[in-house]
């Protein structure tokens, strides 16, 4: 398949299809001219890349999942970030109930609003907390 081809197939622009090549995640199997080509199973991994992407791995972690004889999906990685997910969606729950309530909510201000003043506490808690990033070495297989 041609990268034309790929894109198409995949919904990836063309450009998005080479830096996944420069950062290793794809590999083409030579040229047409100046068109790159790859195998057919292209496909599968960058609907890999995109689940892993959708699920909130960087791409550096799921450039690691790949090896030269395939996929080898680190299954201790998969578990902590599912549990990562799983505490995200408990803060995004607590915050969508806070911003519903809020809207609703009889006090004269919203900052004399207890249920507001919580909302307002958990986001400034996680306002300045970088992204946690999952290390292989750190977890087993």
């Amino acid at each position: 398949m041609d990268i034309t081809e790929v894109a198409k197939t995949s919904g990836l622009p063309a450009s998005t299809l080479r830096f996944y090549e420069e950062k290793g995640l794809i590999q083409s199997t030579g040229r047409v001219g100046l068109r790159r080509l790859f195998n057919s199973d292209v496909i599968e991994r960058l609907a890999l890349i995109a689940l892993g992407r959708g699920a909130g791995f960087s791409l550096d972690e799921i450039g690691e999942m790949f090896t030269p004889e395939g996929p080898e999906i680190n299954r201790a990685l998969l578990l902590a970030k599912a549990d990562e997910l799983d505490r995200k969606i408990k803060e995004l729950t607590a915050m969508r109930d806070g911003l519903r309530h809020a809207a609703i909510c009889n006090e004269p201000s919203h900052f004399e609003c207890p249920k507001f003043r919580r909302l307002l506490r958990i986001a400034g808690k996680h306002r300045f907390r970088q992204p946690t990033k999952l290390k292989k070495n750190k977890l087993s297989q």
